[in-house]
């Protein structure tokens, strides 16, 4: 799995296409800024997405972890090559706060 250091070390190894980039701020309402916070708050370990339309080679992983203003975001990613690519990002529900809870802390 991948080490929690490496990823909080810099983001400089964040990747977020245009596409993506436009769909969060337009749909979601959340800037580069808040995921790079999420990664540096992080308390907890990466979950693997097993739903079956979610499942891709490297594995979809994702987490739940508060922004500096105290959002909590899901954030959900593939780690590829030393690089992490953002698949998306918005406010957790009760739901994915709570199973996030109970198996990723």
């Amino acid at each position: 799995m991948i080490e929690n250091q490496h990823l909080r070390s810099s983001m400089n190894n964040l990747v977020i296409s245009p596409a993506i980039l436009s769909k969060l701020r337009d749909k979601h309402g959340v800037e580069r800024r808040e995921v790079e916070q999420a990664f540096e708050n992080k308390c907890g370990t990466f979950l693997l997405d097993e739903r079956e339309d979610h499942k891709s080679d490297p594995p979809t992983l994702w987490f739940v972890a508060p922004t500096n203003g105290r959002r909590l975001l899901k954030v959900v990613f593939i780690f590829r090559e030393g690089k992490v690519f953002l698949r998306t990002a918005y406010d957790a529900d009760a739901i994915t706060q709570s199973i996030y809870d109970a198996k990723g802390r």
